[in-house]
């Protein structure tokens, strides 16, 4: 007798309908055909015992289990339940009339209960678009499933539960997620704050203007001064994610099995801070079987390098594509990947090896050829696509002891957010742009138009600075945030002088 399951694999961070054809024949034997991995070829054990452990048993009859298409690889043991229910139908241990209604997918453990699965959302967004009826999958990955609207999701703890659901019509619990309550519980609950940061009220300034304009920005100052501390609270300040962004990365994050149980929508801006020692497969994504890299995960949030010159060079230079396209792409022979990767990407530096850059009352002081072999690990093509650098200084006693309270997450928020909306509006024409700091050349010429005035101060600053070419755009994008942030339709003298003291690294002195 043959029968049909459905599952479904994920391939990128799309799903793909996998038709699992269980046939029963005269004879003996157990063939799992269609490209299977090992961890699906050893399911045959965890079914076997799981039945036998459930008043069930796989018959000693001739089982050829197809999973279709069969030039496709399937990976992984989400397979388990998918093959285990093909096999109860096919052998009539139950009657499932309406089995092809339904997606079935869930790792089996040994005494049949259920263990959660990777890839729960574009494999419930897959399952809407093909019409099935439900979606039947384990009670950990429900709130991430059934934020899909028009599709029935059904949690189960165990096979038990589905066995009885097709043979005896006992009704499974449907999981019904308000997704607008869900994405609005925790957006005004930031975890960490800017109201916690005791002085460096520059820095804040500075951080500000990067969220407005979703700039990337590097920080440069010694050990201690509050570099990662800043860092960490920039996704707080950000604007709250649409519902459309919400869904983009809680997609990603699925593929990867990184939502947690108790939320099923991301509405938190992700922060990836991945260590120094990282691979360029680990930072940018791919494998033998490519999975989403750490730039995709920080996707609409924010990527940390913290002590970026400890990063190795060929791991930052495989950053700078993704970071001016905004995706990447992974080829491989048979097939290609792209995952999304717009982030604003943070980095945080020492200025020196001993991290006291012309400190005279530091106890380790670094020679100029050090500072020079030290600095020359990031090239100019990477801090070229930074628009914001800013030294940090250490905050004097007297600040640290302070009582009062700075100013919160939330108010900082509402500046930026009133910033974004008028870039939104001045870039509602294009798909591609949709803040200052994605502007191509040709939407600079036509935003940042300068008056006599500004436009000498700039000539002015970029001899006597000695700044560079790659410099100028930079000024005008982060000048044009800065006019955003005070409402202001042009750019003036103040704005211009502003962005120039956020171009530390061009300066003479700094980077030969």
């Amino acid at each position: 007798m043959l029968k049909k399951v459905f599952g479904s694999a994920v391939f990128g961070v799309e799903a793909t309908t996998i038709t699992v054809e269980v046939n029963v024949d005269i004879g003996i034997g157990y063939h799992l055909v269609g490209l299977p991995d090992n961890a699906i070829k050893e399911s045959n054990f965890r079914i076997a015992a799981a039945l036998q452990n459930n008043g069930f048993k796989i018959p000693g009859k001739k089982i050829i289990i197809n999973m279709s298409p069969a030039d496709l690889r399937k990976e992984g043991s989400a397979y388990d339940l998918t093959l285990a229910i093909g096999i109860l139908a096919a052998t009539n241990q139950i009657q499932a009339e309406d089995l092809e209604d339904f997606l079935i997918m869930g790792e089996l453990s040994l005494d049949g209960s259920l263990q959660p699965i990777k890839g729960a959302l574009p494999i419930a967004i897959k399952a809407k678009e093909e019409g099935f009826k439900g979606f039947i999958l384990p009670i950990q990955n429900t709130k991430e499933a059934a934020i899909v609207s028009g599709l029935n999701v059904y949690g189960v703890e165990n096979i038990e539960q589905v066995i009885n659901y097709f043979d005896k019509g006992e009704a499974l619990e449907q999981t019904i997620i308000n997704v607008e309550e869900e994405f609005n519980k925790s957006l005004n609950f930031p975890e960490f704050d800017f109201s916690d940061v005791k002085g460096q009220e520059s820095i804040k300034r500075c951080m500000e203007i990067a969220a407005a304009g979703g700039h990337n920005i590097i920080l440069i100052g010694p050990p201690g001064a509050g570099k990662t501390m800043l860092a960490k609270r920039l996704p707080s300040i950000l604007p709250p994610m649409t519902l459309h962004e919400a869904l983009e990365t809680t997609k990603i994050h699925s593929v990867v099995g990184r939502v947690k149980e108790n939320t099923g929508l991301m509405a938190q801006r992700p922060f990836r801070s991945p260590h120094h020692t990282i691979s360029n497969v680990a930072l940018v994504g791919g494998g033998s079987y490519p999975q989403p890299g750490e730039i995709s995960l920080s996707h609409n949030g924010v990527l940390f390098l913290d002590e970026l010159p400890e990063f190795k060079r060929e791991v930052l230079e495989v950053m700078r594509q993704p970071l001016e396209d905004r995706e990447v792409t992974i080829s491989r022979a048979k097939f290609t990947v792209t995952y999304p990767s717009s982030f604003m990407l943070v980095a945080s530096m020492n200025p020196s090896p001993s991290g006291y850059f012309n400190d005279p009352d530091s106890p380790v002081t670094s020679s100029p050829a050090e500072m020079q072999r030290y600095l020359s690990k990031i090239s100019g093509p990477l801090l070229d696509r930074i628009d914001i650098h800013i030294e940090v200084t250490p905050v004097p006693f007297e600040k640290l002891s302070d009582t009062r309270k700075g100013e919160s997450s939330i108010d900082i928020r509402k500046r930026v957010t009133a910033a974004r909306v008028l870039q939104t509006k001045r870039f509602e024409d294009s798909n591609t742009v949709h803040y200052n700091a994605q502007m191509n050349t040709k939407q600079i010429r036509k935003y940042c138009l300068l008056d006599d005035t500004s436009m000498q101060l700039l000539k002015t600053a970029m001899e006597r600075l000695n700044l560079s070419a790659r410099a100028y755009d930079r000024i005008l994008k982060v000048s044009r945030t800065i006019a955003d942030l005070e409402g202001s339709e042009d750019i003036n003298g103040s704005h211009i002088s502003e962005a120039i003291q956020y171009r530390s690294l061009d300066r003479e002195g700094w980077l030969g």
